[in-house]
């Protein structure tokens, strides 16, 4: 659990030049008003941005800096360690305001629901411009905006031979924070960061123009200036300074003041227990954050520093460090692969990439040169819009392709943490801190118990002198009432039980690197799982092709290697238009097009290095069908008729350019020649929808989208291809430079594949579970709707008889407004039911809701990418309204993934994301509970990594979390019982003056707190999932009422015990004579003189024995009390070391309370008492425990939990209907209507946002959308019933 923390702290101290320079040293002693409210001013950096933080500006203050330090002194260091835990206010005591023009420390604070703080230091450096993409023999002289004109910049250069002639630096502040450095900008007046080339705005055919020749050294060196070695570096702390953060944590600072507390009492065995845990706890710790920045360093470290060949001009090529890269450099892609040291794009030549270490998909991806003219060239360069043609830092080059000798050439982009990967490395390093309301609580929960430690502390003083007591005892004493009621043990404690559910999860294959999270999937009532590779086999399997003939539909076949199908356009396509390629004689590539390309039976080849030299202009790639399969009936096949008789010389097919596949365009394309042929034809492949509208209207049959839709609703893939004969003018150079665009129109429509994705075996069974488990479910994919629709169907996340309704959007287009059509799907299939028939017309409980019962009224809502972006831009006010009963996601991009994601955490849910690794990385990260079915290095981003590739992990980890989850509780709950009990205990001896003695406190706090504590946390998780969800919060009613009533039952025990021992007749004040027990009293006397010096603590006494009897019972009775087991955990009783220490503890201390041992008592510092008394002992201990009982499992766990404490049920309950209205539900609803009427718990709004959106909902005539109607995005009700 303290990994991530470890990780988290931030250091923002880089080495630079000291920040006070000659023109800096100013020194503001008077102020005015405006002034002063001008430098606080605070200021915005990262804006919109996820790291968006608000940033002041501050300077050291002398007078402020000597006060702190004589409150340093005289607090014995601890005001350094309180401004060390509180940075904001560690700058606030030491340092003044002012602009942030002028500051020398900033602080910030992140702008998100955290609200987080952090100090850094401001540092300078020169620099001969202020920009660090600027031409350095462009710069012209300026002023800076507030009129400092010793600070102009003369712009006096000259460039010769590429270097540059010596000019007046400029001084630049700069800071870093969480390994970014932000730079000071004079114009904006504020802080900037420079990522890279993307600042600069330019159009991919600028980059092409401007950028493609490569930088000067000069200009290399002044870039460097700004964004430093191109390297991502993951420093591993020394041991020491490790230890030296892990030691400051405020809970080991406690311990450190208890340890020494006790020490000066003589408690030295305690002491040496605590101290002996927490050298175990920080050594553990130590070891898990080093092994952790190790293994990151080792992943970053791999081949990130490497030797590169960069171009100086046009021609001339030097080999060079990549660590020496910057913004703008043309690197060499070598012929045999590398790992991009940087993220670049390609300008020319192609590229096949293993980008797994990114997106967690193995297989190889094309990428393509940056289009250099056409319409795509003129846009802007965008990182994320133009992923096709960039080569990310840390990826694998497995091999390039060029053209007659030509180099693989590429533009860097970004380098060092700006990267990719140096963003992937830079939220492990820095992760946001979990969220979890039980945290927010345990703090709270120990305010409390240090207030109660307060009230005991003025007590113990007030009486103390009120008795004359040395001053030394006094402060020792009242101290020590703190170290009781917040025990040091209790972060162990807490961990231990996270600790025991991560080993289990090893056990069943689950690995875990934010042990933390583990708690939170205990509160999961949510769960997106993608749907490729997870809810269904990874791979498809060809079920059949249907080609598409004169404007109509042949019949489908499931072979197409047939014959007649050989030497077809449609066959053609199947073979070319893809992206595979050969890596180490092994076709390797998309699955999709692997399954597609191996059902033609042709054969790929690619040319070697030498035959591409060689020949001018040869194909890359050629295909070809094996020599049997080529008929002579081909001839009278009419797809091939109005083609050249040439073609048939050679079935040889080689692809001259590839367009890859985009997600954005669902499509992907290739230009081929047959071989001897003088023209070239395009074939394109992509979802069917978008291909048909790329084709000639006469070409698409008019059955297509009834045809596509039956393929779709019976959960077929369905793929479209097309074919277009190009100019026979077109050139192999031109087709290179042609943009997609105009190759991708005007095709003929040729036919669809259909690709069959079965589900997996465990996928149905494991929803099933969820559903009953009271989690919903949601399906996010990039497939096509009404694909997963079927699928949602087929799995049962969309039951039979529930209605779909689609929310198709579209965007304002020639002054028409944004929309929302609302399209209702039909039930695939009847519901019988008694024998007969019956259709089920959902559309008719939309219309007349009254009639319907309340169960009936089920239905889902359907959206796709394009539609989401729509409404999350045009109808702010309808997402959350979807998203609470929206099932299925389609054709989501993978940062729509990430939204979605915290559009249902803005609702309350508490969201799990099960993907197996491909594009989901960003929704992985963002869910509370994220779970990658992929063990590759993308799942380091994930908090869980499942070895089973199927989503029957996700049940077990809920299971986990929950039993963890429980586990927290139970065990807080015991540690915050165990200090209360034991401060009843010591309070109440304090007030005559004794106290509870050195090896009872010893007893108590390790054979029977530790013991219990840690054995306590041992019990597996139930077997099965259940509807209801286990408590968030510390803060809540049942819990609360546990607490308090246990407290209250140990206390009326622990005073009742105290006086009635009082009140006997045998009762007198202790001495070592006494003869209470009818023992021989010179025996007795002689023994005790002899071995036990006089009792200056006052510790042998009656009062003493007999709370320390009941109390060390009643710490065994909360602890069993506490430590249930069903529904969340296995019943304890299966828990055999906790069943064991129980038991062991009971009969010792009955043992020696019923017969006592002299040597034990003597040890334990306890006195003899009479049998009666030992008898009413062990009735008060029996009527204790059982009054304790039958409060915490009667009254709370049968009578107010069951009627009164359902936080969690209703609207995300199964709706399955009721059973039969028994005598005894009658029963539990009245009791439960009575009560909430008693605890005024009657109209008590639901708690989350989700539930009280759902109660509006259902009060809404209009939700859902009417089936054919059309919401605008003008209209205030947004809805017209107006069909279509």
């Amino acid at each position: 659990m303290k990994t991530q923390k470890g990780l988290s702290q931030d250091t923002a101290e880089p080495s630079a030049k000291s920040f006070y320079s000659a023109t800096e040293k100013r020194t503001k002693l008077n102020c005015c008003t405006s002034d002063r409210m001008k430098t606080r001013e605070v200021k915005i950096i990262n804006q919109g941005l996820e790291d968006e933080m608000e940033v002041w500006g501050y300077q050291p203050c002398l007078w402020k800096m000597i006060l702190v330090g004589v409150g340093a002194v005289c607090s014995g260091g601890l005001l350094l360690l309180l401004l060390y835990w509180l940075p904001e206010w560690g700058v606030k005591v030491t340092c003044t305001c002012t602009s942030l023009r002028d500051a020398h420390t900033l602080l910030l604070r992140t702008t998100d629901e955290f609200r987080q703080w952090f100090r850094a230091k401001v540092h300078v450096i020169s620099a001969p411009g202020k920009k660090p993409l600027d031409s350095l023999d462009l710069q012209s002289t300026a002023q800076l905006p507030n009129g400092d004109g010793d600070h102009g910049i003369s712009a006096v250069h000259q460039e010769h031979h590429g270097k540059c002639a010596h000019r007046q630096p400029v001084q630049i502040h700069y800071f870093t924070h969480h390994s970014t450095k932000y730079y000071w900008n004079d114009v904006m007046q504020n802080f900037e960061l420079h990522k890279g080339l993307e600042d600069l705005k330019v159009s991919c055919a600028s980059i092409h123009s401007s950028h493609s020749s490569g930088l000067s050294k000069t200009l290399q060196d002044y870039r460097r200036l700004f964004f430093g070695e191109n390297e991502i570096a993951v420093r591993v702390p020394s041991i020491f300074k490790l230890l030296i953060k892990e030691v400051l944590n405020p809970f080991y600072i406690f311990q450190l003041f208890s340890v020494v507390l006790w020490s000066a009492e003589d408690y030295y065995y305690y002491a040496t227990a605590i101290v002996f845990m927490s050298v175990i706890s920080i050594a553990t710790s130590l070891y898990t954050i080093k092994k952790q920045y190790v293994m990151l360093h080792d992943m970053v470290a791999t081949h990130s520093v490497v030797r590169v060949s960069v171009c100086r001009g046009n021609k001339d090529i030097e080999q060079a460090m990549s660590t020496d890269l910057v913004p703008g450099d043309v690197i060499i892609i070598p012929a045999n692969g590398m790992i991009m040291p940087c993220d670049a794009v390609l300008i020319c030549g192609t590229c096949i990439i293993n980008e797994s270490m990114l997106t967690g998909e193995s297989v190889p991806v094309t990428k393509t040169s940056l289009p250099s003219s056409g319409e795509e060239a003129a846009l802007s360069y965008n990182i994320e819009e133009h992923k096709r043609h960039t080569l990310f830092c840390g990826t694998r080059v497995i091999q390039t392709r060029f053209y007659a000798g030509e180099l693989v050439k590429a533009v860097v982009v970004r380098t060092g943490f700006s990267t990719e990967k140096g963003q992937l490395v830079r939220s492990i390093l820095y992760p946001k801190p979990t969220d979890f309301k039980l945290y927010r609580d345990a703090y709270l929960f120990l305010l409390c118990l240090v207030g109660v430690a307060g009230i005991g502390f003025l007590y113990t003083i007030v009486l103390s002198i009120m008795n004359k007591v040395p001053a030394k005892t006094i402060i020792t004493e009242s101290l020590d009432i703190i170290t009781i009621t917040v025990p040091p043990a209790l972060p162990a404690a807490m961990t231990a039980g996270i600790v025991y559910a991560q080993r289990r999860l090893k056990r069943v294959g689950i690995f875990c690197i934010s042990p933390q999270r583990i708690n939170m999937c205990g509160q999961l009532n949510l769960v997106c799982f993608d749907k490729t590779g997870t809810l269904t086999e990874d791979g498809l399997d060809l079920w059949g092709v249907q080609t598409a003939e004169d404007g109509s539909f042949s019949p489908p076949e499931a072979d197409a290697a047939k014959g007649s199908l050989v030497n077809s356009a449609f066959v053609a396509c199947m073979a070319t238009c893809h992206s595979l390629t050969k890596i180490e004689g092994e076709l390797s590539g998309d699955p999709l097009d692997l399954k597609m390309f191996n059902a033609t039976g042709w054969i790929l080849e690619e040319p070697t290095e030498e035959e591409t030299a060689l020949h001018n202009p040869i194909m890359p790639t050629v295909v070809r069908p094996p020599k049997h399969s080529v008929p002579e009936a081909s001839l009278k096949n009419p797809l091939t008729q109005n083609m050249e008789l040439s073609e048939f010389s050679s079935f040889e097919i080689g692809i001259v350019r590839q367009f890859p596949f985009s997600s954005t365009l669902q499509r992907m394309s290739v230009v081929v020649r047959r071989l001897g042929e003088k023209h070239m034809n395009a074939f394109l492949k992509g979802a069917p929808e978008v291909v048909a509208s790329l084709c000639k209207q006469h070409t698409v049959p008019q059955s297509f989208p009834e045809t596509l839709e039956s393929y779709t609703r019976q959960g077929f893939r369905v793929i479209a291809l097309a074919h277009r004969q190009l100019e026979a003018k077109l050139s192999w150079h031109k087709v290179q430079s042609l943009s997609r665009d105009l190759i991708e129109t005007n095709m003929e429509f040729l036919g669809l594949i259909i690709m069959q994705n079965k589900i997996k075996e465990e996928t149905a069974g494991v929803l099933r579970e969820l559903r009953q488990a009271n989690i919903r479910t949601l399906m996010v994919t990039g497939d096509n709707m009404l694909t997963a629709i079927s699928v949602a169907r087929e799995c049962g996340m969309v039951r039979a008889h529930e209605t779909v309704i689609i929310a198709d959007a579209a965007p304002p287009k020639d002054f028409h407004l944004a929309s929302i059509t609302w399209h209702y799907t039909e039930t695939p299939a009847p519901t019988t039911r008694d024998n007969q028939t019956v259709e089920i017309n959902l559309q008719d409980a939309v219309y007349d809701k009254e009639k319907v019962p309340q169960q009936e009224q089920r239905y889902h809502f359907a959206v796709t990418g394009r539609a989401f972006a729509v409404i999350t831009e045009h109808f702010p006010q309808l997402v959350q309204k979807l998203v609470l009963r929206a099932t299925v996601f389609a054709r989501m991009a993978p940062d729509q993934k990430t939204q979605l994601v915290e559009v249902l955490q803005s609702i309350d849910y508490t969201v799990g994301m099960c993907g197996d690794g491909a594009n989901d990385c960003g929704a992985l990260k963002r869910a509370h509970s994220g779970i990658s079915l992929s063990e590759l290095e993308a799942s380091v981003a994930s908090p869980f990594t499942s070895s089973t590739p199927n989503i029957s992990c996700v049940p077990n980890l809920i299971r986990e979390g929950r039993a963890a989850l429980v586990t927290s509780f139970c065990v807080f709950k015991f540690m915050a019982l165990y200090s209360i009990i034991q401060y009843l205990s010591v309070t109440l001896l304090y007030s005559i003056l004794s106290n509870l003695g050195d090896f009872q406190f010893l007893f108590i706090d390790i054979a029977i707190i530790l013991i219990i504590a840690f054995t306590m946390s041992l019990n597996p998780a139930w077997k099965e999932l259940v509807w209801q969800r286990p408590p968030s919060s510390l803060i809540s009613g049942p819990l609360l009422f546990s607490v308090l009533t246990q407290i209250l039952t140990s206390l009326v025990f622990q005073v009742l015990a105290f006086l009635l021992v009082q009140q006997q007749s045998w009762y007198e004040t202790w001495t070592p004579q006494s003869d209470a027990c009818n023992v021989s009293r010179s025996s007795l006397s002689y023994s005790l003189n002899v071995t036990s010096p006089h009792d200056h603590k006052n510790i042998r006494n009656y009062e003493n024995t007999t709370l320390f009897y009941v109390s060390s019972f009643q710490y065994l009775a909360v602890a069993i009390i506490f430590s249930k087991g069903k529904p969340f955990r296995q019943p304890s009783y299966k828990n055999w070391p906790f069943m064991l220490s129980c038991i062991g503890l009971y009969t010792f201390l009955l043992l020696i309370m019923l017969y006592p041992v002299p040597a034990i008592d003597s040890f334990l510092e306890i006195v003899c008492v009479p049998p009666d008394w030992r008898v009413t002992l062990a009735i008060i201990v029996i009527v204790n425990a059982a009054v304790s009982f039958m409060l915490e499992i009667l009254i709370l766990d049968i009578i107010l939990r069951t009627l009164v404490f359902r936080c969690n049920q209703g609207l995300n309950r199964p709706t399955e209907p009721p059973s039969a209205d028994t005598l005894q539900e009658a029963n539990d609803h009245w009791g439960s209507s009575f009560l909430s009427w008693l605890f005024c718990r009657r109209s008590k709004p639901p708690r989350v946002r989700y539930m009280h959106l759902a109660l509006e909902l259902q009060d809404d005539a209009d939700w859902p959308p009417r089936p054919s109607t059309v919401t605008y995005a003008s209209d205030p009700q947004s809805r017209t019933s107006a069909p279509l």
